[in-house]
């Protein structure tokens, strides 16, 4: 029961490192020291999934499962928790490996300008008097 229930907790705490990556960004706006702990989070992620990598999370879930006597997985986080909800296996079949690299890249991307505006917001902060 132990192990099932410390499973659970890495589900929650994968999923809100997730939104972190993707959204945490535009914390920063208000807490920007918050960017010295989403900066690498957001090039872990975004590596990930362009990398193919599984992220440790998903090991340690899949081990605490195993040691709870349930079954674990050996697909990534994404592929066995949300991409069934987003995109039904019925409807399309898989999700290819180029929506992974796409997803990577948005990440990246949405991240970058996110930080972009950030700078440019604190350089008009300085020049100013």
């Amino acid at each position: 029961m132990l192990y099932r229930v410390l499973a659970d907790v890495t589900v929650a705490v994968h999923l809100a490192f997730i939104v972190f990556v993707i959204f945490g960004g535009l914390l920063t706006f208000r807490w920007p020291k918050l960017a010295w702990a989403h900066l690498p989070s957001f090039v872990w992620g975004g590596g990930i999934a362009i990398l193919g990598w599984i992220c440790p999370l998903t090991y340690l879930e899949n081990d605490l499962r195993a040691t709870g006597a349930a079954a674990g997985y050996g697909t990534s986080f994404v592929e066995e928790y949300l991409l069934p909800v987003i995109y039904p296996e019925q409807l399309f079949g898989g999700f290819p490996r180029g929506g992974f690299i796409a997803i990577g890249v948005f990440i990246l991307a949405l991240n970058a300008v996110i930080y972009w505006r950030l700078y440019m917001r604190m350089q008009s902060q300085v020049s100013d008097p």
